[in-house]
């Protein structure tokens, strides 16, 4: 048995992003005496926060009205421009706004670093008496005698990669709580256990994503219109029968995001989410921009798109699941930083409330209750059948059929159907049964391969650490993912840590796993075909560094 110094508190929030700070803030508010700590994978808040981001103010105006004017980030930037354009290879068609569900709308939302705005509403949270520890990975939870959920432990340090203990070894840390809330963002190591544990996903439909890949860009002045917002859809994914779609905004300091999201859900194994994105840069409409341009950072990471029929059991014995962890995006707006923070601070007030009743790690079901009866539930109920519509019928009728959706039931028509969803792994393909996709080199102005690319990343781990990609069976990757699926984790994952070489010595097959590329994106977790990779904690501080992102 390791022994660990402990610490106890009222309440541990897992994870430093804009729900579980939003959880901590309104804690604090409604009760100042509460201990409240938030553990943060990253080096700092903000390290591992990639969005877009346009953000509906919509949460932050409940739980901090001032926002505007003390100095969030976010601020700077309202949105002046919307558009929505379907392209074909080498045109464009924009969707009239007249024709779109008022949903779509992004009037009153702002547009930049969503990382900024987190590091920000730290800020706040710790001037309210929040302790937020950045760098201390939650890596398991504490069970009491009952089976309830009492706390986590920290992610140890200083272990060799052989699992030996080095010089600088310190275990980690017993945080003993009333209540813990998980807020790990999409796909997180100790929410799927967790959903695993209490059976949480009993009663809804299998959680899916897409994946979604982003550089921040410093473009030409004269191209930079302060707020415009752009969405694409169709090509390059049409060409693939795959589906997803781009965006481009125009955010402060001359910068634009763009990025490009790809449904996970896609059947061909020989695609490459990252290479499509490549390809969508070099769209006519999209290159203009770029051009006289220089890419300053990268990123990705999963999103959640399973919608309001995913949304899992929230409570379980002595803690919560906010934000999207729980899976609160609003697929068709690409947004959920709104409704993560309101479902963080809904949170927030069934534990001040069962505290304030004596209680402990009891099972917080009137949370529950309270988000099914909030305007989150309204918002996604909108909206739950456009990311199915798409999958089954494709971009196209997909997306009539979606609109027709929305605008019905947003004009409060009938519709009472929820279309189901099957988990991303299971549409993958064998690979005789698809043509290899033959994508274009980079060019190292508008394109770029991925080794450099992750370098604009500042993704960094501890050198000699266990690796954190876990492979269930050796023999079931080579026998099944290689050769039965042509080995698609060298394509799907975004920052080029899997690859499949030929040992020098037997001439055999050799999965290589680069994990100190790893961006924390969780994509091979969810689009291995045998689902025998695990995406586990590594050492504290370690993954990405993304500025402004």
């Amino acid at each position: 048995m390791i022994e660990r110094e402990s610490m106890p508190c009222d309440v541990v929030v897992v994870g430093g992003g804009p729900a579980g700070l939003a959880a901590a803030i309104k804690l604090k508010q409604i009760n100042a005496d509460l201990e409240v700590i938030v553990l943060e994978k990253g080096s700092e808040i903000g390290a591992h926060i990639l969005s877009g981001a346009v953000v509906d103010p919509k949460a932050l105006d409940e739980l901090l009205p001032e926002w505007r004017e003390q100095g969030c980030p976010m601020a700077e930037t309202p949105v002046t421009d919307n558009w929505h354009w379907v392209l074909s290879k080498t045109g464009k068609t924009s969707l009239p706004h007249a024709i779109m569900p008022p949903l779509m709308g992004n009037d009153g939302c702002y547009t930049g670093s969503l990382g900024n705005m987190t590091r920000w509403l730290a800020e706040q949270a710790e001037g309210l008496g929040v302790m937020v520890f950045p760098g201390f990975p939650a890596a398991d939870v504490i069970l009491d005698d009952e089976g309830r959920v009492a706390g986590v432990i920290t992610q140890d340090m200083g272990i060799a990669a052989d699992g030996s203990h080095k010089g600088d070894y310190t275990p980690g840390m017993e945080i003993h709580a009333k209540y813990t809330v998980l807020a790990e963002g999409a796909r997180g190591n100790l929410t799927k256990r967790m959903k695993a544990k209490f059976d949480l996903e009993a009663n809804c439909q299998p959680q899916v994503y897409g994946l979604g890949i982003k550089e921040l860009w410093d473009i030409d002045p004269k191209k930079h219109k302060p707020g415009r917002v752009i969405h694409t859809q169709g090509w390059p994914l049409t060409e693939s029968e795959s589906w997803g779609g781009g965006f481009l905004y125009h955010q402060a300091n001359g910068q634009v995001a763009l990025g490009f999201v790809t449904a996970l859900d896609y059947k061909n194994p020989w695609v490459s989410p990252y290479q499509e994105f490549q390809r969508w840069k070099n769209h006519p409409a999209i290159r203009d921009y770029l051009e006289g341009g220089k890419r300053v950072s990268y990123g990705a990471r999963a999103i959640n798109e399973g919608g309001w029929q995913s949304v899992p059991k929230l409570a379980f014995p002595g803690g919560a699941l906010i934000g999207c962890a729980a899976g609160f995006v609003n697929v068709p707006r690409i947004k959920g930083s709104h409704t993560a923070m309101k479902s963080g601070m809904l949170a927030a007030e069934s534990i001040a409330a069962a505290i304030a009743a004596g209680h402990e790690k009891t099972e917080l079901m009137d949370y529950d209750t309270a988000v099914r009866s909030s305007w989150i539930a309204d918002e996604l109920k909108k909206v739950q059948n456009a990311q199915p519509a798409v999958a089954k019928y494709g971009g196209d009728i997909g997306t009539v059929l979606a609109g027709i959706d929305m605008w019905m039931r947003t004009l409060k028509i009938g519709l009472p159907i929820s279309m189901k969803h099957k988990p991303d792994y299971s549409y993958t393909g064998r690979a005789d049964l698809y043509p290899k996709i033959d994508y274009p080199k980079p060019d190292g102005v508008i394109t770029f391969d991925k080794l450099t690319n992750v370098a604009y990343s500042y993704t960094n781990h501890a050198e000699d650490q266990p690796v954190h990609l876990q492979v269930g069976d050796r023999e079931l990757q080579r026998a099944s993912e290689l050769e039965v699926y042509g080995g698609p984790s060298a394509r799907y994952c975004p920052a080029g840590v899997y690859e499949w070489l030929t040992d020098e010595k037997t001439g055999e097959p050799k999965f290589q796993i680069n994990s100190q590329n790893c961006v924390h994106c969780k994509t091979c977790d969810i689009k291995d075909p045998n689902q025998n990779i695990n995406w586990v904690t590594p050492e504290g501080g370690g993954g990405p560094n993304y500025p402004n992102m």
